[in-house]
């Protein structure tokens, strides 16, 4: 990434301040919000999302590409999602150890079994991306992963392009605050919701959001239901409790919960193994899946996106078996794969071993969850493998090339955190949404992007774990 905010304007400490100051009034004004970590289930008490003092400069052809290869990404994970053989080979080595996948696989593998009751699918995910430095200056797109389930910020980020807008021009950078695109996924994934509702076909049903206990990101969500109430599209708001206690299936299949049927099934919840406190939590997943309700997403598809999955994708050919006439497709994904590397058993997986233990600074080892703040670096890496080096243990992770993006200076404005100027780094995220039914493909979309940055002292975790902020990328 290239240079940030010019120097006279970084070090000016008192115009700083004014900034800061402009651009949380208008964040607040602007609806970028997040309920107070003290009260996280009212909104008595709400504060400014965190986000960057200023966007972050992206260029402008590695930014485009990672929004044209989107729409592929989309049909990758549809196709994978539809390919029960792929799935079971490329998880086997995982389920045996990683207890959480193995569960989801035996829903998967029961709803196989019994006959998908749904021929609808709807697929709404994040694919996320690091800016690759070379030694020789050079950038390129490389993926960190793709998210299928409960992909947030879609809402916030609607709303932060004008709150940038506003810093630059208040800054005197009237210039630059034209180079800051309109973005507007919350409208692209509520059209992808309002068709799978429409195909549904009652007027009547809800589209209910899966939510966590504890809704502290909850505006984000708001943004998304907003846009549905607007096309006269019913929305409830429900726990895996509520579905426990108040769920059942109608002879048809169809999903009632609370007496209300449900058009679709919304994930913003169970993709951690936290979120299943109880058996009760995973016979309420099962009873979704079985359910003539459209999931997203659906058992399959939140299987297509975990890490092994990815991993296993990055092998030789194996793109070729989903785009079996699409060489370019194939090498349009294929040239933002990381080194991925497998820890099965056997001399490949050795071979990986002894290389990240070899050195361990060049790579990072990714377990097969979901909501930032679960991958191993440097030492952390030694130590995990030198435990599991002989053992299966070793299966439940993966191993990926570290990237090493260009950092900027920035300002990380937080409630009640320092102003003070950060080396920063941003990771880019492109959301795509997909509707299909039975064989046809009746939407398939690139629905707009997430730039997340945090401090270069921070290895991992996104905004929702309380290290990344929010961005916009500022196209050079």
């Amino acid at each position: 990434m290239a240079m940030g905010m010019q120097d006279n304007i970084m070090m000016d400490g008192a115009l700083i301040a004014y900034l800061a100051e402009v651009a949380k009034d208008e964040a607040l004004l602007q609806g970028v919000l997040m309920r107070i970590q003290e009260s996280s289930n009212a909104s008595e008490l709400v504060t400014y999302a965190p986000f960057t003092l200023f966007p972050t400069p992206v260029p402008k052809d590695v930014f485009l590409q990672a929004l044209a290869v989107q729409t592929h990404y989309n049909t990758l994970v549809d196709r994978i999602s539809q390919d029960p053989e792929f799935l079971q080979e490329a998880l086997a080595s995982t389920i045996e150890v990683d207890d959480f996948t193995a569960r989801l696989f035996r829903i998967h593998q029961q709803i196989f079994k019994e006959g998908r009751a749904q021929s609808i699918v709807l697929g709404l995910n994040r694919s996320d991306y690091m800016l690759d430095q070379g030694k020789d200056g050079s950038v390129s797109l490389k993926q960190i992963e793709i998210n299928t389930i409960a992909a947030s910020f879609g809402g916030l980020s609607s709303r932060t392009a004008d709150v940038h807008r506003h810093v630059l021009k208040v800054a005197g950078k009237l210039e630059e605050s034209r180079r800051i695109l309109d973005n507007d996924p919350a409208s692209g994934l509520a059209r992808a919701v309002a068709k799978a509702w429409e195909l549904y076909g009652s007027q009547r049903a809800a589209v209910m959001f899966l939510v966590e206990e504890s809704q502290r990101n909850i505006f984000d969500q708001r943004c998304i239901e907003s846009q549905l109430w607007k096309r006269n599209i019913p929305t409830i708001r429900k726990r895996f409790d509520d579905v426990s206690k108040t769920g059942s299936l109608d002879p048809d299949k169809k999903l009632f919960v609370d007496g209300r049927e449900v058009a679709v099934v919304y994930f913003r919840n169970g993709y951690m193994p936290q979120n299943y406190i109880s058996e009760q939590t995973w016979d309420a997943r099962l009873l979704m899946e079985r359910s003539l309700a459209v999931k997203c997403p659906d058992i399959s598809t939140h299987l297509a996106g975990t890490k092994k999955v990815q991993q296993v994708l990055a092998r030789p050919g194996v793109l070729e078996r989903f785009f079996p006439d699409q060489p370019q497709v194939v090498e349009q994904i294929r040239v933002t794969f990381a080194g991925l590397y497998t820890l099965d058993m056997g001399s490949e997986g050795d071979k990986t071993v002894a290389m990240a233990l070899a050195a361990p600074d060049q790579f990072v080892l990714k377990p097969q969850r979901e909501g930032g703040g679960n991958n191993l670096y440097g030492t952390e890496i030694c130590r995990v493998l030198q435990a599991a080096q002989s053992s299966s243990e070793r299966t439940a992770y993966i191993l990926m090339d570290k990237i090493q993006p260009a950092a900027v200076q920035n300002y990380l404005l937080r409630q009640g955190g320092p102003l003070e100027i950060s080396t920063c780094l941003s990771e880019l995220g492109v959301f795509g949404t997909y509707v299909r039914h039975g064989k046809d493909t009746v939407m398939n979309e690139c629905a707009g992007h997430l730039l997340r940055t945090k401090s270069s002292e921070h290895s991992d975790g996104g905004v929702a774990a309380g290290v990344a902020v929010l961005d916009n990328p500022l196209l050079v």
